[in-house]
């Protein structure tokens, strides 16, 4: 590819490394069926919460830490809940070793919070987001699977009002390592213990809204498909080398990579 994608235009890059297939995804399905794993991101992806995460996140902070740090410099966009706290906390001065002591505590505090106090008028799905899934969920050669920096209780509160935890029997979630860099693989391991078949980069896509998402996914040869839902332009966006553009799921651009 000569440059970054013109704006909402569907375009494809280099691909992965290759790997022989392992038989036996799904008892029943022809060998040669090409297979897709697609790995969705929460916040400004599939849901907008709003502010009142960052409070709660806060508050959960100061709980165990007895400070919030740098948290109102810091853009979550991206990035994993453990990370965001070790970002925060180590710019007020605490070491990493202290932060990751406080972290269980800290994550408790949090999830109990989300749980308890997300207020679901505060919340939207984004365009597309409902009829996309469902769509997909009927392919038999697609599967499902989350990659998001949430720590797993908490995404699964986010994803509870609006019914969507269904569509993603597993994933990689901020439990799994404090750089989103780290998450990829470990999809890609449960994919494995799920299905029975090892799925190349060049059959999996990541879809999200931050140029974390981008630069997770192309770390490991994945395909990247930005959405322009959430805080970050679709200039920033293709600027970052994503594969694909789009405003948002409803696009026919993005119907049209799914459907590949």
């Amino acid at each position: 590819m000569s440059g970054p994608p013109r704006r909402f235009q569907a375009v494809r890059v280099v691909q992965g490394p290759s790997e022989a297939a392992r038989p036996g995804y799904h008892i029943g399905r022809p060998e040669n069926l090409m297979r897709k794993l697609i790995l969705f991101d929460i916040d400004g992806t599939l849901v907008d919460c709003g502010p009142q995460v960052r409070v709660l996140f806060q508050s959960a902070m100061i709980e165990a830490f007895g400070t919030c740090g740098g948290l109102e410099t810091v853009d979550f966009a991206g990035k994993t809940d453990p990370g965001i706290a070790l970002e925060a906390l180590t710019a007020a001065g605490l070491s990493r070793e202290q932060v990751e002591a406080g972290l269980p505590r800290m994550k408790a505090s949090y999830l109990a919070r989300l749980a308890e106090a997300l207020d679901h008028k505060g919340m939207r799905l984004l365009p597309g987001v409902e009829e996309v899934l469902a769509r997909l969920e009927r392919r038999s050669e697609v599967v499902l699977a989350l990659l998001t920096g949430n720590w797993e209780p908490g995404a699964r509160t986010k994803l509870s009002p609006f019914g969507l935890n269904g569509y993603f029997p597993f994933g990689a979630f901020g439990c799994d390592g404090t750089d989103r860099a780290e998450l990829p693989p470990v999809a890609l391991e449960r994919a494995l213990l799920a299905t029975g078949y090892r799925f190349r980069p060049e059959e999996t896509l990541i879809v999200g809204d931050s140029l974390n998402d981008i630069a997770c996914a192309h770390a490991h040869g994945i395909p990247a498909l930005a959405v322009a839902t959430g805080r970050t332009s679709a200039a920033a966006l293709a600027a970052a080398g994503a594969d694909w553009v789009v405003p948002d799921l409803l696009a026919s651009e993005a119907a049209a990579i799914f459907a590949n």
